[in-house]
């Protein structure tokens, strides 16, 4: 459907996999992601023009917007975070499914979308109340040395914020802290479980110095 610009079409494809029992992380993960890596793919091989995937992402941009509310969890939030990808980073989906994933689970982002500035990402965390981690995706490996540079950036104005990498062009934990990062998640489990793991252990050092 999304080959071919059938939005409709599109949206009936996720009607269909919620009717038939899938969870709103399974339609990110299992229906719209691998569709888009299909298409970026065969994109990238030269079987289908750059207009075909612009078209594409324009339709699963609108998906994703009605999806987007059904995400919201109702009642007290833990807390904020704030979600990006780093300067010359084009790549905004992974950020929104992302930040869709991490509300279900209560918190609140502050989603900055692609190819954000380091300076930015840190204006984001100095403007933005409780914020518990950042989070950067990195999708392609010229993303890599921006990313890093926004983690150095970060890290010298707030030396004890969680900072957390994920994405295709991070392959496993030892790159993300060799990029300067504490850790990767290759899901909002992971990432979420990452900010929990964080909190008790710094309330344990609190309790400890009371």
């Amino acid at each position: 459907r999304l080959l071919v610009g059938d939005a409709p079409g599109a949206w009936g494809v996720i009607e269909n996999a919620l009717a038939g029992g899938s969870d709103l992380d399974a339609v990110y993960l299992d229906v719209v992601a691998p569709a888009m890596a299909a298409i970026g793919a065969r994109w990238a091989s030269g079987q289908l023009d750059i207009a075909v995937e612009h078209r594409a992402t324009g339709i699963v941009i609108r998906l994703i917007g009605r999806l987007g509310p059904r995400f919201v969890r109702r009642g007290r939030t833990r807390g904020s975070v704030v979600l990006g990808a780093p300067a010359g980073e084009r790549h905004s989906l992974p950020v929104s499914m992302m930040s869709d994933m991490v509300r279900l689970r209560g918190w609140e982002v502050c989603d900055l979308g692609a190819d954000v500035p380091a300076a930015s990402f840190l204006h984001a965390l100095l403007t933005t109340p409780d914020v518990a981690a950042i989070g950067i995706s990195v999708t392609t490996p010229t993303g890599l040395v921006p990313a890093q540079a926004a983690l150095e950036t970060i890290r010298q104005t707030a030396p004890d914020v969680l900072l957390v990498v994920g994405g295709l062009a991070v392959r496993d934990a030892d790159q993300a802290r060799a990029l300067g990062a504490d850790a990767l998640a290759t899901s909002a489990d992971e990432f979420v479980a990452l900010i929990e793991q964080r909190l008790l252990a710094d309330g344990d050092r609190d309790g400890m110095a009371g």
